[in-house]
């Protein structure tokens, strides 16, 4: 009998499932489903306006995702749900939902559907920033030393602030919710019924490290007397590391995916973090980029440090034994669809449909034609504000050069330019920090299928950048943690040896093109810092 895994990615927009021979490595199927409420960032599905900033999902379509994408999948192997061995599941994150002590999300109440913060708060809701910004004075004032490993801020992308929102902004929903709860832990807790917070989600995302533990009540009551005792009651702090799974599908569960009771959960990760083996990287030296609507960038190390404005780490979370730190970019192919969607003229999209092109790759070609600083544009890559080095969400994009002259091509190519600087301040950080990077390897949609994008960010960071081929990393690896959560590999490191995709693209800089954007680099890093701490115009209008 074949033996099969799933892995099932929930990105920002849809739900993939991927279904793989854990024996040959062959991804079998795909299968996506596009989230039918999207991301609510307007209103709420009855009308109701949300406030600047916001980001909320409705946690029926992750629900959605499974009853329609795992099926398919086996529908279109010919395969049994007896032949599926083991399931993993990887997520955004900090995506954030309030739900009951039985799992039920309080948005799915008739007396919360108007209610925002009842809602899944998106990894990139940012809606929280003045709660990070307190958050991180009062940190600052007391001396805690757990801020050190988050770079010296709290983002407001992640789970403190945005709790902190809900307790002032709807202290209804504060005092019903039994639980504040990452979605990818909320789904284990549906699958199985046992509860999980995965190491990687409180590493990451709950300020926890696995000797320190959590911030302390005594901070948490310093920011407002209304958050003591919020850990271990409205936030789980019983932590499960990547060396263990999360459970059994229970009946519900197997009623919830169509697989058989009894089958295995892998711990559910962060989807970025869950690519990691999908490409190989299950040790210290590689850096690994994803691209997509936002950028990550993660590397193992051996050991745990604070590296100055970076996102943090989480130990014993990816890989037993290492390290995983992230430092990311908010937005990267966001910031190319809002350009497209609302700067570029009816003649170029007109004259992209008659070409047979969509019209990003047609402003590619066009922007593939210019030379390197040549338009006399820099824009400093902070559309969706800045997660890393600056961690302020507040802030916002910027272009200088305009002219009468400017073309639509050589301002995407300098948004394209932006975040390929955006990606090698980050990968300074970590260097700055002590951590190694020997090689770069990309993975991600845009990664993929956009050949200037690449070969910008090669040139731009000096180094070699090898795509992986695969749009499918975090599903992937979410299915290897499926193979050995099913018992069929004793580790992840050799799950990925024999699973993970081999495949890819090198992309190498050209050195004249690597000079020129050195100097670029250094115009950029001067516009960074001014407009990043020095003058805050950028967060006044």
């Amino acid at each position: 009998m074949k033996q099969y895994t799933i892995g099932i990615d929930y990105g920002t927009l849809s739900g993939r499932a991927l279904l793989l021979d854990a024996v040959t490595g062959e991804t079998v199927a795909t299968s996506t489903l596009e989230y039918p409420h999207a991301v609510m960032d307007r209103t709420l599905p009855d009308g109701t306006p949300l406030e600047p900033r916001s980001a909320y999902q409705h946690p029926n379509d992750y629900l959605d995702v499974l009853r329609v994408t795992i099926p398919d999948v086996l529908a279109q192997a010919h395969a049994t749900p007896a032949e599926v061995v083991g399931l993993g599941i990887d997520f955004t994150c900090c995506t954030l939902l309030p739900i009951r002590e039985d799992g039920k999300p309080l948005c799915f109440e008739t007396q919360y559907q108007s209610e925002p913060h009842a809602y899944v708060k998106l990894w990139k809701h940012h809606g929280a920033q003045e709660q990070a910004d307190r958050m991180t004075e009062i940190a600052k004032e007391r001396g805690e030393g757990w801020l050190a490993r988050y770079g010296g801020r709290l983002s407001s992308e992640w789970a403190f602030p945005k709790i902190y929102e809900t307790l002032l902004k709807a202290p209804n929903v504060y005092d019903d919710a039994f639980r504040f709860i990452e979605a990818g832990d909320w789904l284990s807790l549906l699958l199985t019924g046992r509860e999980t917070h995965a190491a990687c989600f409180a590493g990451l995302k709950f300020c926890w490290d696995d000797c320190a533990g959590f911030p302390s009540n005594d901070y948490l009551t310093a920011v407002d007397p209304r958050l003591s005792g919020l850990i271990g009651t409205k936030v789980c702090d019983k932590i499960n590391t990547v060396d263990e799974i999360a459970g059994k599908l229970t009946a519900r569960g197997a009623e919830l995916t169509g697989l058989c009771e009894g089958t295995a959960l892998a711990l559910p990760g962060p989807d970025a973090s869950n690519a990691m083996p999908a490409l190989g990287v299950t040790a210290p030296g590689t850096m690994l980029s994803i691209i997509g609507t936002s950028g990550v960038l993660l590397v193992h190390d051996y050991e745990a440090r604070g590296v100055q404005g970076i996102c943090g780490y989480a130990n014993r979370s990816v890989v037993p034994n290492l390290c995983t730190y992230e430092a990311g970019q908010a937005g990267v192919g966001d910031s190319f669809d809002w350009f497209v969607k609302n700067c570029v003229p009816a003649h170029y999209t007109k004259d992209a449909e008659a070409q047979g092109m969509n019209i990003h790759k047609y402003l590619r070609q066009k922007a593939s034609k210019l030379r390197v600083g040549e338009s006399g544009l820099l824009a400093l890559d902070w559309l969706n504000g800045n997660r890393s080095v600056l961690q302020d969400a507040s802030l916002s994009g910027l272009i200088v050069g305009l002219h009468l002259g400017t073309r639509p091509e050589e301002i995407y190519r300098a948004l394209i330019e932006s975040t390929a600087f955006g990606m090698r301040r980050c990968m300074e950080a970590f260097i700055d920090g002590g951590i190694r990077i020997d090689a770069i390897r990309a993975t991600g949609g845009i990664a993929k299928k956009d050949e200037l994008l690449m070969q910008i960010y090669a040139d731009v960071c000096g180094r070699e950048i090898a795509v992986m081929d695969t749009d499918q990393g975090g599903a992937l690896g979410s299915a290897i943690y499926a193979a050995v959560a099913a018992g069929l590999y004793p580790s992840v490191a050799e799950a990925a040896d024999a699973l993970c995709e081999k495949k890819s693209i090198v992309y190498k800089p050209i050195p004249e093109n690597q000079a020129a954007y050195d100097k670029l680099y250094a115009e950029y890093n001067k516009l960074y810092d001014y407009f990043g701490t020095t003058n805050p115009v950028m967060k006044k209008i």
